[in-house]
């Protein structure tokens, strides 16, 4: 007897077990002889990660492809893996110290600290793992990679070096985003671009004095989000504020990067400013006289057309800088203070004023506010005012990044962009969406050299090594280095190994090959590389999609997939971004505490369409919860009346019409399912899924099959078969929904393995629903069942709709009419009338050449059906009510149009408010559509 609740937390552990204990997801596990591999490799989550909606609804999807895969008789591996996260880890562990009074990591020293993570990671590491198992990822786990392992260490280094000898790898110093608390440059990705207003507005013909305690109090709130403008004055020349002759204005957001400016910018056509060019201004408080020249990167239109030139502080002035050979002139330490004294690069050509060189060692801030109040004392503050900007922070560390100069490792990876972008352009790994492949291509077009060193302890340790004068040697190991130095010297010397350690992008780069073996050349990497798809999340197209794919085809040469699918993000109810700080996170384990994990998977699934975010309501995952209880029911209602399995039944054999149909619409929704998930459009799949079990099977076909297994009279022939259908179904209802449902559906299929016959299967093992082969039902397709049966459901469908729409009370009847109806719909009608009468609520169904006066009418699959409401509702004023409902739309979708059509509006408004707007126009619409049937109904 099963159970009277479905109950997923109980399910789910004893599912897991099963799943375990069968070794259910070896690599190969069920696969066919000669069997077509199958790969995806995971992106690895952040060892110091729980999960959250991202990782939930790209797992989600992953785990239904290999399922479906696997069950399609495929040589499946999903391999399993997580990433070290450098920064993050590291900063788990410090604080992980600090909590214990344990000392920092700079006085435990590298060797000591790195025990300390080590040790962290093996007691803690694994949560993430966990998590992804309670979500029902049929990973082959005992495969399962870590970046910094024995093995992708090894890959990382030959790698490295291999690039370096390529002359691909090489050290510079280039500007980075740098964080100044962690004192490391960080990625792109780890970049947050806040926004800022200020609120501190003065200007010089004002009426007021400059009030410097003002500014500070302002500054303190914030000290981003204002705009200053300076007077440079023109070399040669004495400065009057009246004669704009004498000076050339700048504008900037961080007034103290003024002390490395190296030149001022003015467009060439630039009628106000053009004749500027060529001279020099006097950098004030410093004395340095730098040059106005020509660029197109100064913008006539925007600030004061003048743009100051700092381009050892910001990334657009570092370029503009290098094409007019502009002296670099870095005023800050790793710390984000100012380095101004014993500085050789900013006191040359400079003659700083004692109170500048005074400004040495402040932090940034400090110094922003004493550069204004310095500036504004000599007269050359032209005003400050509010200035909405984003502002870059680093995502950890929540401080400012700081543009900085700095010696850094880089690999140029231009050359290898040229083979990622053919690639994909031949079709050798296909992009969906297919508008992603743009912005693919774009990036690589446009590729800037990577930046690959960060200055961490925790990370793969960049394999060079420096000689007494400063000579590098790259190789795989000390002593690899020590023979390339004794070549070098002519004899042994001390090499010290550079401190930093890689980017962690750099070694998720291999993940591809890395994990199946690479640089051994395993049977795994010979098997699954390349491998199939790849899922992964739009915004790190660049930082690891790109990647992989330069860094497969130059190592493998070959693609490392041959598909990428990006899914878009997941959002909270209103579209709005998930985040901390709003409160609207949604956690997937308390979702899958409260509703279990197929609900959400199921929801994932089902709200997954291609480039649209998902915009999780809670009400959604409880739906899903409502989907799974009535499958469970639905078994449980087979259970009480007899379905089950029988010894010989013959899908094909069935004579029933009733019987035939649902076996037919199990077929389509078959072929439906598989065309949905092998395009990646498993909202579709999902929707096929959906309609199939709750709609045909739980809501039609039990309805109508209620008769005949619950009746007097029927023929026990009928009974039988229609008892045996019901319990096949049920089995390929599991195995449907198997992809997208894991832990219902192997419970159900493990309960239903001793009601009646065994199971006997002419492929797969009939254990594990896992482990079934996916069911080709394409012999069952019957359209004279479907024909039949199609029409009473949509009949009986069409005509609760007008009851509904045009407000017949509930206990109304009325009679049914057929207009003119064909010899094929008249024997339907006879062989289901009494259900008809029944679930369509009329009183009985007549045939006539013409419809009767005042009824509303319905046109199903060619065939008028009417439905005489005269006397049961007043036909007059339900049109009048109709068409003020319509009336109301029109003029809710003009207003909602009127807004969406305002370029200021949906610029300025929140997203989530813009995308609500957006969604009620189509409800709008939607609703229109409907109410305009009805009328035609009536008319």
């Amino acid at each position: 007897m099963m159970d009277k609740t479905f109950e997923p937390a109980t399910v789910e552990a004893r599912v897991s077990a099963a799943w375990e204990a069968a070794d259910a997801f070896k690599a190969g596990r069920g696969a066919q002889p000669g069997a077509e591999p199958y790969c995806i490799v995971i992106p690895p989550p952040n060892v110091t990660g729980s999960l959250h909606m991202g990782h939930a609804l790209n797992n989600t999807l992953q785990d239904l492809l290999c399922r479906f895969e696997r069950m399609r008789g495929k040589d499946v591996l999903w391999q399993p893996g997580t990433d070290h996260a450098g920064i993050a880890t590291q900063m788990v562990v410090e604080r992980k110290l600090a909590s214990e009074n344990k000392t920092d990591r700079r006085t435990m020293g590298r060797e000591a600290f790195l025990a300390e993570v080590w040790k962290w990671k093996e007691e803690s590491g694994g949560t993430i793992v966990n998590q992804l198992k309670r979500l029902g990822a049929s990973c082959d786990w005992s495969r399962e990679r870590f970046t910094m392992d024995e093995g992708l260490s090894a890959a990382v280094l030959k790698v490295f070096v291999s690039l370096h000898r390529q002359g691909l790898i090489y050290r510079a110093k280039r500007l980075v985003n740098w964080d100044p608390k962690f004192q490391t440059a960080i990625s792109d990705i780890e970049v947050l671009q806040l926004e800022k207003t200020g609120s501190f507005k003065w200007q010089r013909d004002g009426e007021e004095a400059f009030d410097a305690a003002k500014l500070e109090k302002a500054l303190a709130r914030d000290p981003n989000g204002h705009l200053y403008y300076f007077d440079y004055p023109i070399e040669g020349v004495a400065y009057d504020p009246e004669d704009a002759s004498t000076y050339i204005t700048v504008a900037t957001t961080r007034p103290e990067t003024m002390l490395g400016d190296t030149g001022v910018a003015v467009h060439p056509e630039n009628d106000k400013l053009k004749e500027l060019i060529g001279r020099n201004a006097v950098l004030p408080l410093v004395g340095r006289v730098i040059p106005i020249f020509g660029d197109d990167y100064a913008d006539p239109e925007k600030g004061t057309g003048a743009v100051k030139i700092t381009p050892a502080h910001d990334f657009n002035d570092f370029d503009v800088g290098k094409r007019n050979s502009l002296r670099v002139v870095n005023i800050l330490n790793g710390e984000a203070r100012i380095l101004i004294q014993d500085n050789a690069d900013f006191l040359e050509g400079a003659a700083p004023e004692a109170e500048t060189l005074a400004l040495d060692g402040l932090d940034r801030f400090a110094a922003r506010k004493a550069v204004v109040g310095l500036m504004a004392a000599r007269g050359l503050l032209r005003k400050v005012e509010p200035n909405t900007h984003t502002v870059p922070h680093g995502d950890r560390s929540d401080v400012v990044i700081e543009p900085w100069l700095t010696d850094q490792w880089y690999v140029d990876v231009q050359p290898l962009a040229q083979r990622a972008l053919r690639a994909v352009k031949d079709g050798k790994t296909r992009i969906t969406p297919e508008s992603w492949t743009k912005t693919y291509n774009d990036w690589l077009e446009n590729i800037e050299p990577w930046c690959v060193s960060r200055q961490l302890w925790w990370g793969h340790q960049i394999p060079a090594w420096y000689g007494p004068d400063g000579e590098c040697f790259v190789a795989e190991s000390e002593a690899g280095a020590q023979a390339l130095a004794l070549g070098h010297y002519g004899g042994p010397v001390t090499l010290t190994r550079d401190d930093d350690v890689l980017d962690t992008w750099f070694s998720s780069a291999l993940w591809p090959f890395s994990t199946l073996g690479w640089p051994e050349e395993t049977a795994e990497l010979k098997r699954y590389y390349p491998t199939a798809t790849l899922v992964t999340g739009f915004d790190i197209i660049f930082f690891w999609v790109a990647r992989m794919m330069m860094m497969g085809l130059n190592f493998m040469d070959e693609v490392p997939f041959r598909d990428v699918y990006l899914h878009a993000m997941v959002r909270d109810e209103k579209g709005a971004k998930m985040s901390k700080s709003k409160g609207n996170v949604i956690d997937p384990l308390v979702l899958i505490d409260t509703y279990g994990a197929d609900a959400l998977r199921f929801t994932f699934a089902a709200m997954a369409a291609q480039g649209r975010d998902i915009k999780l309501a809670t009400a959604r995952v409880e739906g899903y919860r409502n989907f799974a209880t009535k499958i469970w029911n639905a078994a449980r209602f087979a259970e009480m009346n007899g379905c089950a399995r029988a010894e010989g039944f013959d899908p094909a054999a069935v004579e029933q019409p009733l019987n035939r149909w649902i076996l037919s619409e199990a077929a389509r929704a078959t072929e439906e399912i598989a065309a949905g998930v092998t395009t990646f459009k498993f909202n579709e799949a999902a929707g096929s899924a959906y309609r199939f079990v709750w709609n045909q099977f739980c809501d039609w076909y039990l309805e109508l099959a209620k008769p005949v297994l619950q009746g007097e009279g029927v023929a026990a022939a009928e009974r039988a078969e229609t008892q045996a259908t019901v319990a096949h179904v049920i089995d390929l209802m599991c195995q449907l929904l198997h992809p997208f449902m894991p832990f219902l559906t192997e419970e159900l299929w493990a309960v239903k393995a001793g009601e009646g016959a065994p199971r006997k299967l002419a492929r797969g093992d009939a254990a594990l629903v896992c482990l079934t082969r996916w069911p080709d039902l394409s012999a069952l397709k019957d359209e004279a069942a479907e024909a039949e049966i199609g029409f009473v459901v949509d009949l009986i469908s069409d005509i609760r709709s007008v009851r509904s729409e045009t407000n017949v009370p509930a206990g109304a009847q009325a009679p049914l009419v057929l207009v003119k109806a064909s010899a094929a719909t008249k024997a339907a009608i006879e062989a289901w009338a009494p259900m008809i009468e029944r679930l369509a609520r009329v009183s009985e169904i007549v045939f006539a050449d013409v419809a009767p006066p005042q009824s509303a009418q319905v046109i199903v699959r060619g065939e008028v059906a009417a439905l005489p409401l005269a006397g049961i509702i007043d036909l007059d004023a339900e049109r009048a009510r109709l068409a003020k409902e319509l009336a109301k739309l029109d003029q809710d979708i003009l207003a909602v149009e009127r807004k969406l059509g305002n370029p200021d509006f949906v610029a300025r408004a929140p997203e989530e408010v813009v995308e609500e707007n957006r969604e009620r126009k189509a409800q709008a619409e939607a609703r229109k559509l409907k109410i305009g049937e009805a009328l035609a109904r009536l008319s």
